[in-house]
C-alpha cells in the first residue's frame, strides 16, 4: 500500500505550524513554496488535508504529460514536467492538489505583445482571493503541488515533526497492522465482558 499522512481532528488545534514548516522545507530545496497541506476548519474541529496517495490515483490518470506517476510507495509529482493544466487538481477527490505559481528564472524582458515583463501595467492581475484554479497572472508559471512526504528529507514529513499536539500520523503497512491489532484486542475484550453477563443456565434448564 502507499504511505500517506493523516490528521486527527480531535488533536489538531489549527495553529498552521504544519503549513509553515511544509512551505519552508520545500522552498529550501528549490521546490514550490506553497504548502502541500491545507488546514480545514469546521464548526467543531480543524484538521489539515493532505494527499492520500490513492492506489488508483485519478490525478495520475488525467495528467497529459506523466508528471504524476506511481512510485514504490507513494504518488510522485515532478514539478519540472508539470504544464499547469490543473486537471489533476480537478480530478483529486480530496482537494489535495493546488496550483501554485512562480516567476520563471529566465523570464524574457519583453513578452510577445511587447509589454515589459517588469511593469505589466496594462495586464490585469487576478484578485488576491481568487480561487487558484481560476487565477491568472502574466509571467507566472502555474505548477501543481501536492504532498510528497518530504521524500528529499531523511527524517520524513516535516509536518509530523513540528506538530505540537502530535495530530499528524504517517500511515503505512506497519501503522495499519497496529491499528488492526488494537481493534481486534478491543473487540475481544468487549466480547469477553459481554459474555460475563450471560447466565450459564437458561430458564428452560431450570
Amino acid at each position: 500500500m502507499n504511505r500517506f499522512v493523516i490528521a486527527e481532528p480531535q488533536l489538531c488545534i489549527g495553529c498552521n505550524t504544519c503549513m509553515a514548516a511544509c512551505s519552508q522545507a520545500h522552498k529550501a530545496v528549490g521546490l514550490q513554496s506553497h504548502p502541500r497541506l491545507t488546514v480545514t476548519r469546521t464548526d467543531l474541529h480543524t484538521a489539515p488535508m493532505l494527499c492520500r496517495h490513492c492506489e488508483d490515483a485519478p490525478c495520475a490518470r488525467v495528467c497529459p504529460v506523466n508528471a504524476i506517476t506511481h512510485g514504490p510507495d507513494a504518488i510522485e509529482l515532478n514539478e519540472s514536467l508539470c504544464i499547469g493544466c490543473k486537471l489533476c487538481g480537478l480530478a483529486c477527490p480530496f482537494g489535495a492538489i493546488t496550483p501554485a505559481g512562480s516567476t520563471p528564472v529566465n523570464i524574457p524582458t519583453l513578452f510577445e505583445n511587447f509589454i515589459p515583463s517588469r511593469q505589466l501595467a496594462d495586464v490585469p492581475e487576478s484578485p488576491q482571493n481568487m480561487n487558484p484554479f481560476l487565477a491568472w497572472n502574466a509571467g507566472v508559471r502555474s505548477v501543481a503541488v501536492k504532498c510528497d512526504l518530504c521524500a528529499f528529507l531523511p527524517d520524513g514529513p516535516q509536518c509530523i515533526k513540528v506538530c505540537p499536539t502530535d495530530a499528524l500520523v504517517l500511515v503505512d503497512d506497519g501503522a495499519v497492522e497496529q491499528a488492526s491489532r488494537r481493534r481486534r484486542n478491543y473487540a475481544a475484550r468487549w466480547l469477553s465482558s459481554d459474555l460475563d453477563f450471560i447466565s450459564p443456565t437458561t430458564p428452560e434448564q431450570e
